[in-house]
């Protein structure tokens, strides 16, 4: 984090190589302030203005910090959470340089995109990180419902797809300290008004944009200032723990659910199953081949043709 941190700080004209380098032990919480005022200066196409106008939340996106460029805005969501924001801040950036993904993937997010991080105090244990990030796929879903799309589904954990493709990323991360969660970082990338051949080759095939969708450009302001009070709604449930709610949506959505899939799960355990359902505390149930039943908690579902 303190390299992509100092990144922005050079790229902002706010530290030169000559102080980096007369500079042994940076304490970056120093630096927090410039990195807040940064993230108010206008930007070209992202406006905190036309996002915060008659913005119906009570907390999220009431303290927005709107970025050109920054190497991933959960970085530096992550870096003002421990520095003195309030719940519910919400950090955006036009580009991202270093965008992360689930298991450290990493790519470029070009401009035309929604990429946005929110900082949340939710007051949970670790077993309720993955029904967060149930709740916000529900949250997007709904989203993009409300400007036109009438077919998206979340594939678990993290993905929304339209019409077999995805079309957004969703990341969680915990901030700890002494094993207490302190607050929970929750990166969203949309391709918006992007073109498809815009990404790498290899992720062409299986990816797709709203404007591909909806045969136009959409307004990507209005699409932030719609998510932004959609995840209000569904955080409000999860804080007054309508859990059975928020799966009940999922699963209405669901792109897995009766599908036959690869579940790869950490440290190279793959296989072959039928996805039963979800359970209660976000895992997906499967069906593996001998019959036996499994909880999946964490890893990936590749679904086979």
């Amino acid at each position: 984090m303190q390299n992509e941190i100092i990144n922005l700080l050079k790229k902002e004209n706010k530290l030169s190589d000559e102080t980096i380098s007369e500079i042994k032990d940076i304490d970056l919480s120093d630096f927090s302030n410039i990195v807040k005022e940064i993230g108010k200066n206008e930007t070209e196409y992202i406006k905190a203005s036309e996002i915060s106008k008659e913005l119906n939340t009570k907390y999220i996106g009431k303290s927005l910090y709107v970025y050109n460029e920054v190497s991933s805005t959960n970085t530096v969501a992550k870096f003002l959470s421990m520095n003195g924001v309030e719940n519910g801040t919400v950090v955006i950036s036009e580009k991202q340089t270093k965008a992360k993904g689930r298991s450290g993937k990493q790519w470029e997010s070009p401009l035309g995109g929604v990429w946005l991080s929110i900082i949340l105090n939710p007051n949970v244990d670790y077993s309720k990180l993955p029904l967060i990030t149930l709740a916000t796929g529900v949250a997007v879903a709904k989203t993009l419902e409300k400007v036109g799309v009438e077919n998206s589904e979340i594939k678990w954990p993290n993905d929304i797809m339209i019409n077999g493709k995805k079309v957004c990323g969703i990341l969680t991360e915990a901030v700890s300290k002494f094993n207490t969660i302190e607050s929970v970082i929750i990166g969203v990338g949309i391709d918006a008004n992007l073109n498809v051949d815009e990404f790498p080759k290899e992720l062409q095939d299986g990816t797709t944009t709203l404007k591909e969708e909806l045969g136009r450009e959409g307004n990507e302001n209005l699409l932030i200032k719609t998510f932004l009070e959609e995840f209000e709604v569904i955080s409000e449930q999860f804080t007054h723990e309508g859990y059975e709610d928020i799966l009940k949506e999922w699963r209405k959505r669901s792109y897995t659910i009766g599908k036959i899939v690869e579940v790869r799960e950490p440290f190279n355990t793959y296989y072959d199953a039928y996805v039963i359902g979800i359970g209660k505390e976000g895992a997906l149930v499967v069906e593996k081949i001998d019959g036996t039943l499994e909880k999946v908690i964490s890893g990936e579902c590749i679904i086979k043709n």
